[in-house]
């Protein structure tokens, strides 16, 4: 069984970047998995400039093109490998969690972990509720909605994926696939969607295909002051997702070690 652990970092070099990478690696290295980090972008996908709602500093900064979806360049791997995650480069793995690739079923084409099943706090409840209902609301998919945590959504900072997923591409390359005209409106940040990243896209797409999706338990992907303080020591994988909670926005790493070690 081939495995692979799919990052991208690209742009200025963080601490907090280094060490959760840092990280990730020692976590795949003690579980024979292949780890690759993408440094230069390859799919430098783009709004429509015409008819996009971004704001032009937030692609034009990056040489016109929005890195959030170089994540899905890690579809080709499929080829070489039976199972890939993707998991967001300020994740930091703690030492001695057990490998996530067994949680994989054989029949599971995607793994994620749905936000509201998370211990998450009031604060973030209430985030998630009106995010929620500005992302989901005008796609007409069953979203389970839920009246005090909204829709049924998993945090695309961490996916894991069997490679029977790839038939959804249907032979596409990523490319192919994010320049989808389904996709147009999430790529060009229309309407509600204009601050949207990969998340709403890859979402929808697993709707749509009605994809059999596993719902992981919380500890894969515990969004750091999303959650309850008290439950984060038990986190396997931590997420630093909010820069602004952070200590000097994540680059102070040994103080933030201290919440979370």
């Amino acid at each position: 069984m081939k495995r692979l652990i799919y990052q991208v970092y690209l742009g200025r070099k963080s601490r907090l970047y280094d060490h959760c990478t840092e990280s990730v690696k020692a976590y795949c290295s003690e579980h024979g998995i292949d780890h690759e980090i993408l440094r230069s972008p390859i799919l430098k996908i783009k709004p429509d400039v015409f008819s996009t709602n971004r704001s032009r500093e937030s692609y034009e900064k990056h040489g016109g093109f929005l890195p959030i979806f170089e994540k899905e360049n890690a579809f080709v791997y499929f080829h070489k490998y039976d199972q890939v995650a993707i998991v967001d480069a300020d994740i930091w793995i703690r030492p001695g969690s057990p490998n996530i690739f067994e949680e994989l079923n054989p029949d599971t084409d995607f793994a994620g972990v749905v936000e509201r099943e998370m211990p998450i706090t009031e604060q973030y409840r209430q985030k998630i509720l009106n995010y929620s209902r500005m992302q989901y609301s005008s796609i007409k998919l069953d979203w389970k909605w839920d009246k005090n945590t909204g829709g049924e959504f998993f945090n695309m900072g961490m996916m894991l994926m069997n490679k029977k997923i790839s038939k959804y591409l249907k032979g596409q390359t990523p490319h192919q696939f994010l320049n989808r005209p389904e996709f147009k409106a999430f790529v060009d940040g229309m309407g509600p969607w204009k601050w949207s990243t990969d998340q709403t896209l890859l979402n929808t797409w697993i709707k749509q295909e009605k994809m059999n999706a596993k719902h992981l338990d919380w500890k894969w992907n515990a969004l750091f002051k999303g959650i309850k303080d008290d439950k984060i020591k038990e986190a396997y994988f931590v997420h630093f997702f909010l820069k602004d909670k952070l200590p000097n926005r994540g680059e102070n790493v040994e103080e933030l070690m201290k919440y979370v070690s």
